[in-house]
């Protein structure tokens, strides 16, 4: 995954409550397995006047001409909402979108944009409704979102700061314990020598 430090970006607002995972991306957009070819079913029924046809909706928030670069998106209450479906964060990333600030979260949903390497960042909903379309800084080593001279503190915890961070997925985060895991293993084999299996030539 790309590491997250800092972002400076548009603030695209859809402030919505209770934008569900079926909402980001639907199942019918859902093609494949894969992570890849999903940006452009990202909010295909409010993106798309005619969904078929792939016809923009001009008064949809991403289609302003003022969202055009935008990596960040702001949200109302229980984001992400709805299935666990990990697709969702996966459009969004496809899209471009590497931050999402709302008001509340689904657990899901937050997880699994951390580990895709989005950032998910949680403030009262009036300072969220006043980021819209603002330029804005989300600085993740010192946990501010600065617009104009505005700040905001961000609060995550650690392990999935350094997820972040480093650009680490779950498996990732386990390996940088590798020699830890070995260093116990070796201590165990030697106490323990019928728990393992003696490889075979």
């Amino acid at each position: 995954m790309t590491p997250f430090t800092t972002l400076t970006s548009v603030a695209v607002p859809i402030l919505r409550d209770n934008v569900d995972t079926d909402a980001i991306i639907p199942s019918r957009e859902m093609k494949s397995t894969g992570r890849t070819g999903l940006a452009e079913g990202l909010f295909a029924p409010w993106r798309y006047s005619d969904v078929a046809a792939r016809t923009p909706d001009p008064t949809f928030e991403l289609n302003m001409p003022e969202a055009k670069g935008g990596q960040v998106i702001l949200g109302g209450a229980n984001f992400g909402c709805g299935s666990s479906r990990e697709h969702a964060v996966w459009a969004l990333v496809e899209y471009g979108i590497r931050c999402v600030i709302a008001e509340s979260f689904a657990p899901i949903f937050r997880a699994n944009c951390i580990r895709n390497g989005v950032l998910p960042i949680t403030l009262p909903r009036a300072d969220v409704d006043a980021l819209a379309w603002q330029e804005i800084t989300v600085d993740l080593p010192a946990q501010m979102v600065t617009a104009g001279e505005t700040t905001h503190s961000l609060t995550i915890e650690d392990e999935p700061r350094t997820m972040l961070l480093e650009g680490l997925d779950v498996i990732d985060l386990t390996l940088k314990a590798l020699p830890a895991i070995e260093a116990w293993t070796d201590a165990d084999r030697t106490a323990r020598p019928w728990v393992y299996l003696e490889k075979t030539a």
